[in-house]
């Protein structure tokens, strides 16, 4: 028994048996595989070229003022020659195309991709042991054939169609289904927006023509093409008979159509074009409250503001649920100068839309998980933020940062962000880099930030050179628990040529285990620092602190706490 199953398993190798797929053949039909979708070949003459800016799908694109629903490419530029994609493999050996590892015509095709029109099976040629005659390949598209099984077994991926006669010559060839199906969306396409036509020759070989000699067969439908459809109108080479007029080839001398055509379909009315269109302007808001008496509240809006400024969020918020009127004036964005949705694990659409709505000075997002998009969408709609609070979050969402404008901020939180490196740092605090045309200097976002908050990053001292030259005006910053910050960095604090020299006020090293005593005297070049906060740092003694405190920049310190250096004002 065990030599018959060895004798049964080298008859299952045998080339016969090589053609058999994975499912049996009763099963097997037209369009049994699944289809891959093809990619461009980037080479033809329509990949390379640009978009129109005129067709209906450029019209569709964002780029161009459209909704972006459709997706699709530009009608000019549909690749003629699709390929497969590069993850597409081999349906017996799970292997990818190989043909560029030789050089022989017969050796790359046997290696190379092919994917049937009937069965959308993709193999090696190779891997059915069989040659290139007993397969029909499509020299149109790349990669394309009818592979031998089906060949074999009579299949097709349409009805055979009777090749169309001709008066002194043998018949001409139909084109391949993918090309046909092509030709005929680029002339719908076409016909839709009033171009042009831009196909090529081989749509002018696939349409009806009575000047080119081409007619229809006699066993067809009136009026039909040889896809069984009725040709669109406007198509090249195609003419239609009225009046009951029969057509006749040049030269023929004899009638070819003897029936009347029936009456011309309505022209299509011409497309409008399509404008954006935005919602009116809100109604201004009342300046005095109606009553339910048909007269209005004695108070007007100023002062009902004023009452309104004394009460906080939760209290406006009630109060937002009176009347549409209170609705509208607890709006005011003087009303709300600091929202805080900090702890929050989640932020919903409606949330965001308030805060835009009421525009506040100053917004807490500290430890809670915003997004990238929700980010940036926020802070491209508040241009006259001041104070934002960013801690704990990823870098991934406050990456947003370096691609929105903010021309208002002076104060800014990373405390205890995640994953920070000098790399990302720098992409922070360098100027964007698509600066207008004629721009003479370079602004970075920082530019006009006084207090910056960067405790437990690990920033190091090119971090630092960066952020002296892209954020001139901080008075106040925090670099607690900063692993690298040492002695050379106070030293680029406090150098002649750093502009925090003369700005800076309150300084924060707690946690900075690198600093030692030798970096105190440094601070006296510091002529307005009035807070120095060096507690938890190791190696800084208590007896050097407090010879720093009694001397002082311009006047002594007072330490109410120890390695806490306070100067009043």
């Amino acid at each position: 028994m065990a030599a018959g199953r060895q004798q049964m398993d080298c008859d299952s190798r045998q080339p016969s048996a090589l053609l058999t797929p994975p499912m049996s053949s009763s099963s097997r039909g037209p369009g049994a595989g699944a289809r891959r979708r093809r990619t461009r070949c980037r080479r033809c003459r329509a990949c390379v070229r640009t978009e129109c800016g005129d067709c209906h799908f450029c019209r569709d694109m964002k780029k161009f003022g459209g909704p972006g629903r459709m997706k699709q490419s530009c009608l000019l530029r549909q690749c003629t020659a699709p390929v497969l994609p590069h993850t597409a493999v081999c349906l017996l050996c799970g292997e990818a195309g190989k043909e560029d590892t030789v050089e022989g015509e017969e050796e790359k095709f046997g290696l190379s991709l092919m994917e049937c029109t009937i069965c959308n099976e993709i193999v090696h040629p190779g891997c059915l042991k069989m040659g290139k005659a007993e397969g029909v390949i499509n020299a149109e598209i790349p990669n394309c054939w009818e592979c031998p099984r089906c060949t074999q077994e009579g299949r097709t991926s349409k009805k055979p169609k009777p090749p169309l006669a001709s008066a002194e010559g043998p018949a001409v060839p139909s084109p391949s289904p993918q090309r046909e199906k092509l030709e005929r969306f680029k002339r719908m396409c076409q016909l839709l927006e009033r171009v042009p036509d831009t196909s090529s020759s081989s749509s002018d070989s696939d349409s009806d023509s009575d000047s080119s000699g081409t007619s229809l067969s006699e066993d067809e439908a009136p009026g039909e093409a040889r896809n069984g459809r009725r040709p669109a109108r406007g198509s090249s080479g195609e003419k239609e008979n009225r009046g009951g007029r029969r057509a006749v080839r040049p030269g023929s001398g004899g009638p070819l159509l003897s029936w009347p055509l029936g009456p011309a379909p309505p022209p299509r009315p011409p497309q409008l074009e399509r404008h954006v269109v935005r919602p009116p302007p809100r109604s201004p808001e009342p300046d005095t409250l109606p009553l339910a008496a048909g007269s209005d509240h004695p108070l007007p809006r100023a002062a009902w503001l004023r009452v309104f400024q004394h009460l906080g969020p939760r209290e406006l918020c009630v109060c937002m649920r009176v009347c549409r009127t209170w609705s509208r004036w607890c709006y005011d964005k003087r009303l709300w100068p600091r929202m805080d949705l900090s702890r929050r694990k989640s932020l919903t659409p409606p949330m965001l839309s308030g805060v835009v709505r009421r525009q506040p000075r100053a917004l807490d997002l500290s430890w809670t998980g915003v997004s990238k998009k929700q980010l940036m969408w926020l802070l491209n709609r508040l241009q006259g933020l001041q104070e934002l609070v960013l801690s704990g979050c990823s870098w991934l969402s406050v990456s947003a940062l370096g691609s929105a404008p903010l021309p208002a901020l002076r104060l800014l939180d990373l405390r205890w962000i995640e994953d920070v490196k000098d790399s990302q740092l720098r992409e922070l605090l360098l100027p964007p880099p698509d600066t207008k045309p004629g721009q003479t200097e370079s602004r970075g976002r920082l530019q006009g930030v006084a207090e910056l908050r960067l405790a437990g990053l690990e920033l190091t001292d090119a971090s630092l050179r960066l952020l002296l030259r892209h954020a001139p005006q901080l008075s106040a910053l925090d670099l607690s628990h900063c692993a690298h910050v040492g002695d050379p960095s106070v030293h680029l604090l406090t150098a002649p040529t750093s502009p925090l020299r003369e700005t800076l006020v309150h300084l924060n090293l707690a946690g900075c285990h690198r600093l030692t005593d030798h970096c105190l005297p440094l601070f006296r070049r510091c002529p307005r620092l009035r807070r120095l906060d060096l507690r938890s740092c190791r190696q800084l003694s208590p007896e050097a602190c407090a010879r720093l405190a009694a001397a002082g920049p311009p006047g002594p310190f007072r330490c109410p706490e120890e390695k806490l250096l306070l100067k009043d004002s």
